[in-house]
């Protein structure tokens, strides 16, 4: 098996930092060494294959985004990253591991649905891959289906309290899917916002002919996100399921979660780059149908009411745990402009898989949070949650040789044809400038990613059996 001596960096897992070499022979990481160690008296650069230079840089576990769409159906098209170009851009930027939703609607069986997102992930990825699935008819087949993902390694659910009639369940489903879940150790991820509120006011706009893509945060108010994210909450405390809220936005659920947390629930948080750094008025509110680019769900929220800031604060204390991306890429030519005249129809999804650990890292340089603090949101945190944590998410004998070397002195310019290598015809990220570089990425041992070239595969990638989430056993 080819060896290969990562040399001369700082190595940095959530626990601390230090200067260290990191020695891996075939997929796995087989030793962390004082800097400069020999073998039997030998120079162990001279002993393997390959040697990195990591001098001045971070040496940092690969990432992994908890929270993608390839190849998503929805509002009448399909996200534009299949899991070959998506997972090809997610290693660009430094993530080598992604879990994506396989997506049952309505009357389709999730074991079916299941197969068919196999079918189309293996021999596609280029990195690490697993599933969560999505629930959307909850039935007594869903719930015996439960248990049998479970023993498949897909270990998490979600559930959505928006979208009638595409995925949206009601309280009693949600509920039964909770007595399952804490039964059989599974977590439950909730995409909480109240979708008869948001319809009805969806409704009201159109109809007063206030169809631009800002009427698409309008039409989401905080108050919606905070109210489904408290009865998502009420649910799991009476069914003692394990709670998992994604793309918070409002700074209003963060307290929800808190609260929660507080009071001893197993509730935990996610945030995205998006409502880290993006706003409805300078984004969903820009001139004509630009704003259409940023529509996502949840929306983003008021720069004038502090939920950037919130999201961030919530970071550092730990009130949201990961930080992921909700990878749901559509071009604006065919896709986000079927919504013209009516922001309802707009595809909702932002491309963020490529720049998520070079967005957080901006976050280290203006002092939000610490380096440590970014290694854990980007790859420890996701791996425990998830159940991958020992073989990801960890810089430590016996771990896959996933590793990121980052550059702190180096630059990256984000936006089509800079650091764009999703596919879609523009970036929501445009004109961003991150003080740091994604230099080298190691996947399972290879190199995929070196001195501005993909060195990788399609096909590379592995299927991830998880195990339960080891915030829960």
């Amino acid at each position: 098996m080819p060896t290969t001596l990562i040399t001369g960096g700082t190595v940095v897992n959530a626990t601390g930092r230090g200067a260290a070499d990191v020695l891996i022979d075939g997929e796995k990481i087989v030793a962390i060494l004082d800097p400069g160690s020999t073998l039997l008296g030998h120079d162990l650069k001279a002993s393997v294959d390959r040697v990195v230079d990591a001098a001045g840089k971070y040496v940092i576990p690969g990432g992994i985004d908890a929270h993608t769409h390839m190849e998503m159906p929805f509002g009448g098209t399909f996200a534009s990253d299949t899991f070959e170009t998506g997972t090809t851009a997610a290693a660009w930027g430094g993530t080598t591991s992604i879990i994506d939703f396989v997506v049952q609607y309505a009357g389709e069986n999730p074991l079916d649905q299941y197969a068919l997102w196999h079918q189309k992930a293996a021999g596609s990825c280029a990195i690490d891959y697993g599933f969560h699935q999505i629930l959307s008819d909850v039935q007594d087949s869903s719930l015996d289906a439960m248990d049998e993902l479970v023993a498949e390694g897909v270990s998490s659910f979600k559930l959505f309290q928006a979208y009638k009639g595409v995925f949206l369940s009601d309280d009693g489903q949600i509920l039964r899917a909770m007595q399952k879940a804490a039964d059989n150790g599974a977590l439950i991820m909730m995409h909480a916002e109240n979708g008869s509120w948001i319809d009805t006011v969806v409704q009201q706009l159109v109809a007063q002919g206030k169809t631009d893509p800002y009427y698409h945060g309008i039409s989401r108010p905080w108050q919606a996100e905070e109210e489904a994210t408290h009865r998502a909450i009420m649910l799991a405390q009476y069914t003692g399921a394990p709670l998992y809220v994604v793309h918070v936005s409002a700074k209003q659920a963060v307290a929800q979660i808190a609260t929660a947390r507080d009071n001893g629930q197993n509730v935990f948080g996610e945030t995205c780059p998006q409502y880290l750094y993006l706003t409805l008025e300078d984004q969903l509110g820009a001139p004509g149908f630009e704003g259409a680019k940023w529509v996502c769900s949840t929306p983003l929220r008021s720069k004038a009411e502090h939920h950037q800031e919130h999201m961030w604060q919530a970071l550092r204390t730990n009130d949201l745990q990961v930080v992921s991306t909700d990878h749901c890429p559509f071009c604006m030519k065919g896709q986000k402009e079927l919504g013209i005249g009516d922001f309802s129809k707009i595809p909702n999804g932002i491309g963020s898989v490529e720049h998520r650990v070079d967005l957080l890292y901006q976050g280290v340089v203006t002092g939000q949070i610490t380096l440590e603090r970014w290694v854990e949101l980007i790859a420890v945190t996701p791996a425990r949650m998830f159940g991958l944590y020992g073989r990801k998410g960890v810089l430590a004998p016996g771990a896959d040789a996933d590793v990121v070397v980052y550059d702190p002195n180096g630059h990256t310019s984000i936006g089509v044809g800079k650091t764009h290598h999703m596919n879609m015809d523009y970036s929501a990220w445009e004109g961003y400038e991150i003080d740091g570089h994604v230099d080298t990425v190691i996947s399972r041992g290879s190199v995929i990613v070196d001195d501005g070239q993909f060195l990788g595969t399609a096909g590379h990638g592995k299927f991830l059996k998880r195990d339960l989430s080891q915030y829960l056993v």
